[in-house]
């Protein structure tokens, strides 16, 4: 029987998906592209369903009820975490569902609950020290992107300079997630700034007009999101921001900002792309400006406050 990756390793497998395997990947990598999946996200299917192929030691198509079952059970004895045992169900339900057309198996697998953490917010003085303390023009475009738009890094990355549409002020977003397409905001100063990224970059010859407008290494590639993140943690550090940064924490500020001056919930929904409201919610819970608004009840009632001095007193 042909395993699912194939002969080459894991690793590799996973990591190229241009790389001809067996027909059962290729067929997910079909029905991936078919809804549009990044290529992020294919990589963190096959990844995880490498580990059930792997826990087999033959191909997943194969696996039964208690083949599942047992899988989870040694993922949970092993202290796999529970956002990456939910990851694994996520890739494996649409393995069974989608390709396999088996959803008596993607029953099987729990997904188990978990407390959701506050997100890290930076100030807008942090913000604004964060984007001034990047290395060059291209960097610091970039993060004003995620900060300004509100977009996810690998969103950030697979931008493209047809996507700036200066005449309706707004960043198409292609490549969303789930294959998701939006509009997200262009703000006055921000198409200013890419302007004058599009400038330096035809100078520097990796700019070109049906090209990538964050250019990697190799002008034909986009940025990568691994170095997005690394972008975004030299900049933190050299700002002297002791928080836990990185790129998603610019578009957590975004939303949070956004909430804290009053804009709809319903409208930075929206423009987060988010599919269900109570994502956009949990930005309530650290909008401090917005907490502070409040007036408080008790403070109402008027017990305690101090009497006034008397004017001779």
């Amino acid at each position: 029987m042909t395993s699912f990756f194939g002969k080459r390793s894991l690793v590799m497998q996973y990591t190229d998906l241009n790389t001809p395997v067996s027909p059962l990947r290729q067929r997910l990598i079909d029905d991936m592209n078919m809804r549009r999946f990044s290529r992020e996200t294919q990589r963190n299917y096959l990844r995880d369903i490498g580990r059930l192929a792997t826990f087999l030691g033959r191909s997943p198509d194969t696996a039964s009820a208690d083949d599942l079952r047992r899988f989870q059970i040694e993922q949970q004895n092993a202290g796999v975490p529970v956002p990456t045992m939910n990851s694994i169900v996520s890739a494996l339900r649409f393995l069974f569902t989608q390709t396999l057309d088996r959803p008596d198996l993607a029953r099987r697998l729990v997904r188990l609950a978990h407390p959701r953490n506050l997100p890290v917010v930076l100030s807008r003085d942090e913000v604004a020290r964060l984007l001034n303390a990047t290395t060059c023009l291209k960097h610091q475009a970039a993060l004003s992107v995620a900060y300004g738009a509100g977009l996810r890094v690998a969103e950030v990355s697979m931008l493209k300079v047809t996507d700036v549409d200066s005449e309706r002020m707004l960043l198409r977003v292609e490549r969303g997630k789930g294959g998701r397409y939006r509009n997200a905001l262009l703000s006055e100063d921000l198409l200013t700034l890419l302007r004058e990224w599009w400038k330096v970059g035809r100078q520097q010859g990796v700019m070109h007009r049906d090209g990538w407008l964050f250019p990697g290494q190799h002008a034909m590639k986009p940025i990568s999101t691994r170095q997005l993140y690394r972008i975004v943690v030299e900049a933190a550090q050299a700002a002297d921001i002791a928080k836990r940064v990185g790129p998603h924490t610019l578009r957590h500020s975004f939303a949070t900002h956004l909430l804290e001056d009053g804009t709809d919930i319903r409208i930075i929904q929206v423009l987060l792309g988010h599919a269900k409201l109570n994502n956009t919610a949990l930005y309530a819970k650290v909008a401090t400006k917005t907490v502070r608004t409040v007036t408080s009840l008790l403070d109402k009632l008027g017990l305690f406050k101090p009497e006034e001095a008397s004017p001779d007193g």
